[in-house]
């Protein structure tokens, strides 16, 4: 079940996500969380200082309730997984954005005013690293 990736700073991507709170996919039947995906590669590919966040898919993150859910990571930082966002670039953008400055940070934690517009009220939970609780 387990599929190994690269370490370090990663959006996981829930592939299976609906595309919407009413709708499980577009008219072309590809899910929210995998058009998520596309937009989030045609951003890297035309942002390149964004490039350096991975960006990793799996079927199902757990957050059905929430459509197009992903996982912002990086090795000894806390983690956070948000969710309810268009399957476009403009959303990927952001979610890029936050990742990147994620990453830059000592652990993981972000200051509420350098948030891109596009994350603020999407964040579902955070998680510490292991060995790790927040205080």
């Amino acid at each position: 079940m387990l599929k190994p990736v690269e370490t370090g700073a990663a959006v996981v991507v829930c592939n299976t996500c609906r595309l919407s709170p009413d709708r499980r996919e577009d008219e072309d039947g590809r899910r929210g969380g995998a058009l998520l995906v596309d937009a989030l590669r045609r951003v890297q590919e035309k942002e390149p200082a964004l490039a350096g966040v991975a960006v990793q898919e799996m079927p199902c993150l757990f957050a059905c309730q929430r459509h197009c859910a992903v996982h912002i990571r990086a090795p000894g930082k806390v983690g956070y997984v948000l969710g309810d966002f268009a399957a476009d670039e403009t959303a990927a953008r952001a979610i890029l954005t936050y990742a990147a400055l994620h990453a830059q940070s000592a652990e993981g934690v972000v200051r509420y005013a350098d948030w891109p517009e596009g994350v603020k009220g999407h964040f579902i939970t955070r998680m510490p690293p292991e060995g790790f609780v927040c205080s």
